[in-house]
C-alpha cells in the first residue's frame, strides 16, 4: 500500500478531524487543540471556509444526525492540565453561511464525546479524561462517562439552559480512548482507560440503563475494533499505556480478547487511530507523535499482520480515511509539524 501526499495546509497544533454533510455536499472539518481555527475543506482538500477563529481546544467533532451541517464540538480542552473550562458547543450556519456557536453543556475535562442511537433514540455520550485537577499532572480525580437523551431540536440550549447529563461509568483513570461500533442494528461505544477497556451499550426501547461490559482489564490509551481477517469477529487494536509505547492486536477467543500480535518497535506517544475498509480491505490507519512520528497502515495478508509506513516525521494526532467517487483519501492532522495533509491511496 502506498499513498501520495497531494495537498497540505498549515494549522498550528491541528488535532480533531470529522466529516460533515452540509448543503448536500460532503466536507472535512479540522480543528486545533490550542487557541486556533476550525477549517472546512472539500473532499479534494481545498479550503472552503473558516468555521471559527478561536477558542479552539477541540478534541472531538460530531455532526448532529439528520441535520444540515449542524455539529457539536469540544471547546477549551487545551491540555490535560488546562481543561477545567472545557465544554461541548453547538455549531450551525444561517442561510447566508454565517456560523454561530452556543453552549450545549459545560463539562470540565471533557475529551471525547459522540452521538449514538438505538431503537430510534439518539444519545449524547461524553467521556472526561479526569474529574478535576488540584495541581499539575494530578490524576487523583478519575474520569467518568456521561449520557443524555439528545433532543431532535437543540435550538433551546445555550449557556443559560444546558443539557443535563447522567453518569454511566466513573472511576476511570486517564479516560482517553474512544471508538464507536455497530452491531445488531444499534450503535455502541468502547472506552479506553488505565483501568481497562469497556463496551457501553445503550438501552433497548422501554429500558433505561446502559450496559457496561469490560473487554480488557489492562491499560489502554486508544483502541479500535475491525475484522482484519474477515472471520466475522472484530480484532481489537490497542495503544497502551496512556499515550504509550505499545501497539498490540487482540483476537476474540472463547468470548475474551487475547493478545496475538505486537508491533516490533516502540510506538512513542501513540495517538491517531482509525479503522475501516480501504479499497475493500479491512485495515487500521494509525500514528504516533514522538520518535519516528510515523503514519502507518495495519492490515492482514495471508493470515499474517502486515504494516506499511505511509509517512514519517509528521507526528499524527488524528486521521481519517474516506472515499470520493472512485478514489480513497486519508486526511491527517500532523500536529507535530502543524500540517493538515491530504493523501491519495494508490
Amino acid at each position: 500500500m502506498k499513498v501520495k501526499k497531494f495537498k497540505t495546509h498549515s494549522l498550528e497544533k491541528c488535532y480533531a478531524i470529522a466529516p460533515l454533510r452540509y448543503n448536500k455536499k460532503d466536507y472535512i472539518l479540522v480543528a486545533a487543540e490550542k487557541v486556533n481555527r476550525c477549517l472546512m475543506f472539500d473532499l479534494e482538500g481545498n479550503l472552503e471556509d473558516t468555521i471559527w477563529e478561536e477558542p479552539g481546544g477541540t478534541m472531538s467533532i460530531v455532526q448532529v444526525p439528520n441535520s444540515n451541517g449542524i455539529f457539536l464540538a469540544t471547546h477549551k480542552f487545551y491540555s490535560p492540565n488546562d481543561s477545567k473550562e472545557a465544554k461541548i458547543v453547538i455549531v450551525s450556519a444561517d442561510k447566508n453561511g454565517n456560523w454561530s456557536i452556543r453552549t450545549l453543556v459545560e463539562l470540565p475535562h471533557v475529551h471525547r464525546f459522540d452521538i449514538i442511537s438505538r431503537d430510534g433514540q439518539y444519545y449524547l455520550v461524553a467521556a472526561t479524561l479526569c474529574s478535576g485537577r488540584d495541581f499539575k499532572d494530578d490524576w487523583a480525580h478519575k474520569g467518568k462517562v456521561y449520557y443524555a437523551k439528545l433532543p431532535e431540536d437543540l435550538s433551546a440550549y445555550n449557556e443559560d439552559n444546558q443539557l443535563e447529563l447522567t453518569v454511566i461509568k466513573d472511576e476511570l483513570l486517564k479516560n482517553h480512548g474512544y471508538f464507536r461500533g455497530y452491531e445488531n442494528g444499534y450503535e455502541y461505544c468502547v472506552i479506553g482507560s488505565e483501568d481497562g477497556v469497556y463496551k457501553i451499550v445503550p438501552p433497548k426501547k422501554g429500558e433505561q440503563e446502559f450496559e457496561v461490559i469490560q473487554l480488557l482489564d489492562t491499560p489502554a490509551s486508544d483502541m479500535t475494533l475491525v475484522d482484519l481477517d474477515n472471520d466475522g469477529n472484530l480484532e481489537m487494536i490497542v495503544f497502551s499505556p496512556f499515550h504509550g509505547k505499545n501497539l498490540d492486536i487482540y483476537k476474540l477467543k472463547d468470548m475474551r480478547y487475547d493478545k496475538f500480535w505486537s508491533f516490533g518497535e516502540t510506538f512513542e506517544f501513540s495517538h491517531a487511530l482509525w479503522s475501516g475498509e480501504i479499497n475493500g480491505r479491512p485495515m487500521a490507519i494509525l500514528g504516533h507523535r514522538e520518535g519516528k512520528k510515523q503514519l502507518i497502515a495495519v492490515t492482514m495478508e495471508a493470515g499474517e499482520v502486515v504494516t506499511y509506513v505511509l509517512d514519517e516525521n509528521v507526528g499524527v494526532a488524528n486521521t481519517l480515511a474516506y472515499k470520493n467517487e472512485d478514489k480513497t483519501y486519508i486526511v491527517s492532522a500532523n500536529r507535530e509539524i502543524d500540517e493538515i495533509a491530504f493523501y491519495e491511496v494508490r
